[in-house]
């Protein structure tokens, strides 16, 4: 078979992925987990790194006849460890779009702010996970990987100041 020579000055030849063949929704939960440090007397979030480095919230993929509020809190748990908390309410969703080989991949997020209780420093992250920190609100906005789960952040964190007064 004749292999077409690679344009000069490229090392390899530019190919094409293949073609989309199906797409597909898909629906996942997670949730903005925040509590008030009484030490530093600031609002701090949860935050985890993802086996690609990148600072997230806690969501996974909502089960079969399973509703997204119990889901959000179904993965805090898992992921995290933190064993008491308060699902507060939903701050909104976010929708994407990603390939997975054949597929395209129409994924909506809901997202729910959520309070932790109890001894929120006893905290165990699931194997994949790289990392898992308390952080400052401010830090956590600044590391966040997502621009759309930041301005949810913002907005649950408005609404915990407001429930504060």
């Amino acid at each position: 078979m004749h292999r077409p020579k690679p344009i000069k000055g490229f090392r390899r030849l530019v190919t094409r992925r293949p073609e989309i063949a199906e797409a597909v929704h898909e629906t996942t939960a997670g949730g903005i987990v925040w509590r008030h440090n009484p030490k530093t007397n600031e609002t701090e979030l949860l935050l985890i790194q993802d086996a690609k480095q990148r600072w997230t919230i806690p969501k996974g993929h909502v089960e079969p006849n399973e509703e997204p509020k119990a889901t959000a809190e179904r993965e805090i748990r898992e992921e995290t460890g933190l064993k008491s908390m308060r699902v507060m309410n939903w701050l909104g969703k976010v929708n994407f779009r990603y390939r997975r080989s054949h597929t395209l991949v129409l994924m909506t997020m809901h997202i729910y702010l959520v309070q932790g209780l109890g001894d929120t420093d006893d905290l165990k992250g699931e194997d994949w996970l790289k990392d898992l920190k308390w952080l400052s609100a401010n830090d956590a906005i600044d590391k966040i990987a997502y621009e759309d789960i930041g301005k949810l952040i913002l907005l649950g964190l408005k609404q915990i100041r407001e429930a504060a007064h």
